[in-house]
């Protein structure tokens, strides 16, 4: 197998894109690949080739990786991180070299968040395979720590485990640092040592906090609305709100589950969107109103208050529809 892609979540984090390079080094290693060559697709805007190729600069370095053979008689590698930002001419030209490429001699591996654009995976699904890695959850993380733990022989205390997932989420790249750094000696990590070290939760999916709030747990989404606060400004976060209402209010007037999705103009296989569809019922017509009313009257004051007011007035909007939204 000579050509493969690894898909991760459309918001992939540090996590899952460490993971999903992880799994790249494990196919090049199965393919007897020693030091494949790295190409970082820049982002669509970035500025297009200055000789007219449909290549960018940043992703020519795939022709020869591909097209030349190992001066040590291995077998030549690329892996190409971010393939979901590739511009169409570049996929055209990437798919035509794939096309006369010879799989003995070659391999590559191509690394998106969402999606591989279509007619590159169509290539690389006949030719490989196609690995996914989904988004990681506390849960995750939390067995993530314990492994990581056995492996390495250390000794982490519950209260530090907790401690852990309190102050970093589902970032277990951030995690191995944070416990890398705290095993310098044979004791046992504890929780004083984890708060003595690190304080501030990393940046996390916008959905944490919202699963909180709608799930009406108060606790939970007030220390997520405070880590929000450290990395996101205020006013995000009242889009993504109004955005999940909208969504709701469409799914507990829509007499069926297609109707939803097609006013929703939604994914029907959406793990999202079949959960908002499941908790339709879980808030009646006045708690949506509410919730609309509260989310505008903060949208004002955070346009128009000093910014000491910003942070009470987000914390009595997650109070109220913590409330509202769990009945």
């Amino acid at each position: 197998m000579a050509w493969h892609g690894i898909i991760g979540p459309r918001e992939a984090g540090a996590s899952e894109r460490e993971r999903m390079l992880t799994q790249a080094a494990e196919i090049f290693e199965r393919e007897g690949v020693d030091s494949p060559e790295r190409v970082d697709v820049p982002a669509k805007g970035a500025a297009a080739a200055d000789d007219g190729t449909a290549l960018r600069d940043p992703v020519r370095a795939i022709v020869p990786a591909l097209q030349s053979g190992s001066l040590f008689g291995g077998r030549t590698g690329v892996l190409v991180v971010d393939a979901h930002q590739l511009l169409k001419a570049e996929i055209d030209a990437i798919i035509e070299i794939l096309t006369n490429a010879d799989p003995a001699e070659a391999v590559a591996v191509f690394t998106a968040s969402g999606t591989l654009p279509a007619s590159l995976k169509k290539i690389v699904a006949a030719s490989g395979e196609v690995l996914t890695v989904r988004s990681i959850t506390e849960r995750d993380a939390a067995a993530w720590i314990s492994e990581y733990a056995k492996a390495n022989g250390l000794r982490i205390d519950q209260a530090a485990r907790s401690e852990l997932l309190q102050t970093f989420g589902s970032d277990t790249s951030q995690m191995r640092n944070a416990i890398d750094q705290l095993a310098v000696t044979d004791t046992v990590i504890s929780a004083d040592d984890v708060k003595e070290r690190f304080t501030n939760r990393p940046d996390e999916p916008m959905w944490f906090l919202g699963d909180a709030i709608m799930s009406g747990d108060q606790g939970q989404a007030l220390r997520r609305l405070s880590d929000f606060l450290e990395h996101q400004h205020p006013l995000v976060l009242l889009s993504y709100l109004e955005g999940e209402v909208r969504k709701r209010s469409l799914a507990a007037v829509a007499p069926d589950y297609d109707s939803y999705v097609a006013w929703a103009k939604a994914n029907p296989k959406s793990w999202a969107t079949k959960k908002i569809w499941e908790s339709r019922t879980r808030a009646n017509g006045a708690a949506l109103a509410n919730s609309v009313r509260a989310i505008s009257k903060a949208d004002l004051v955070i346009k128009t208050q000093p910014e000491a007011t910003h942070r009470v007035t987000l914390e009595r909007l997650t109070v109220a529809m913590c409330r509202w939204m769990s009945r």
